[in-house]
């Protein structure tokens, strides 16, 4: 069944969601026009198709992007639910209508980048990522092989921005075809993966904090240490060790970078023959950090 959002129209959360859309997809928009249609770039979707069509026969790229996806839109609103589709057509006819009306507005080479690609490959995926961000925190998306992503994501549990990128890469050949130069897409791919990695950090947000496994004959210090001079919270697993079958106890928990190194020196001081396991915490949700409620608010 497909997930039906619950906001009334003209709601907080309503103008908060069609802001979002609204700003993301001029800066989608803006991405393309600026710094990735006038230097050939194609970072793969629908719109990496119209940008090839657009050099090839000479068409429009937001409308031919905006024909090529009415199709796909359908698709999306009927697996992914009728809301869902109803801010899709909203974010790719924005999309659309702001890519020609910027290129009308400022030209067909506004920035004149064109002796210099790489950069224009950067500052685009960096402007296209943040764009789409935005769009799919408001559970919408601009259309094209963004409703494939969400779709390939829906099934399999990959990271939306991993999704675009295998979806947009397989497109991306087509340019080789298309212009005859096996640079252009090395830039393309320059700008899926930037484009990747700014989505995700948008949605996830850029977590510093850390989380632990300590394993130590000194768990009870380490355990009060925590708790009491850190103040955090953390879980102890009963544990094994595999050589000696000695039972052992693992500390469970998650701090910031000021406290790891606190806690760093500590158990260096009471154990320095400790073993600790430290892992980069794309997202923490719960007491002591971000809320999940604050999060999906």
């Amino acid at each position: 069944m497909a997930y039906l959002q619950s906001e009334k129209i003209f709601s907080k959360k309503w103008f908060r969601d069609y802001g979002l859309i609204f700003f993301g997809t001029l800066f989608v928009a803006g991405g393309y026009v600026f710094f990735i249609t006038p230097y050939r770039i194609v970072p793969g979707g629908i719109y990496g198709i119209a940008i090839v069509l657009h050099y090839v026969l000479g068409f429009p790229v937001g409308l031919t992007a905006l024909c090529f996806n009415i199709p796909l839109t359908i698709i999306g609103i009927k697996i992914l639910g009728p809301r869902f589709g109803t801010k899709t057509v909203v974010g790719f006819v924005l999309t659309s209508i702001f890519v020609d009306l910027l290129t009308f507005l400022f030209g067909a080479d506004p920035l004149q980048l064109s002796h210099d690609v790489l950069l224009s490959s950067i500052f685009g995926g960096l402007v296209i990522g943040l764009g789409v961000g935005l769009i799919f925190k408001a559970k919408a998306t601009s259309g094209g092989s963004d409703v494939i992503a969400m779709i390939l994501s829906k099934y399999t549990k990959m990271p939306l921005g991993q999704s675009m990128m295998m979806v947009d890469s397989t497109i991306v050949i087509t340019s080789i075809i298309a212009f005859g130069d096996w640079k252009i897409p090395l830039y393309s791919w320059v700008v899926i993966f930037i484009v990747g990695k700014v989505v995700d950090t948008v949605l996830q947000g850029i977590s510093y904090d850390k989380t632990l496994f300590i394993i130590s004959d000194k768990h009870e210090e380490i355990k009060n240490k925590i708790l009491k001079d850190i103040n955090r919270g953390g879980t102890i697993i009963d544990g094994k060790g595999m050589f000696n079958s000695v039972d052992k106890k693992i500390i469970y928990t998650a701090v910031n970078r000021r406290e790891l190194e606190i806690l760093k020196d500590y158990i260096r001081d009471i154990d320095p023959k400790a073993f600790l396991t430290v892992i980069n915490a794309n997202e923490i949700l719960g007491r002591g950090f971000k809320s999940l409620d604050e999060k999906l608010s």
